[in-house]
């Protein structure tokens, strides 16, 4: 399994609890934001990563705005859903690349 492959997961997991009403969001505020903050830094090494490997960087895009969407309540917690639905599938698919 790639790097990509797993950091996706990671991701997509993290963002799937973070989407969990009232536990994502307590813990969000719990953090000042902090955790927020951390994501956005996941995304980004996890969009570095897949686009080194040549894999795809839709999920990792996205978790980017999510990560500056998520202050606001109630569409933070559809946008963190939405993300760890796109990550945990794009992490679970395969990528097209011959390896050599």
């Amino acid at each position: 399994m790639s790097l990509s492959r797993i950091m996706k997961w990671v991701t997509g997991g993290c963002e799937a609890f973070l989407g969990i009403p009232i536990i994502g969001g307590s813990f969000i505020l719990s953090t000042t934001w902090g955790a927020l903050f951390v994501m956005f830094i996941l995304h980004t090494v996890t969009l570095f990563i897949a686009r080194n490997e040549k894999g795809s960087i839709a999920g990792s895009a996205l978790g980017m705005v999510t990560s500056f969407i998520g202050v606001i309540p109630v569409i933070g917690m559809i946008m963190h859903i939405i993300t760890a639905i796109i990550l945990i599938i794009d992490g679970a698919t395969r990528d097209h690349v011959s390896q050599t």
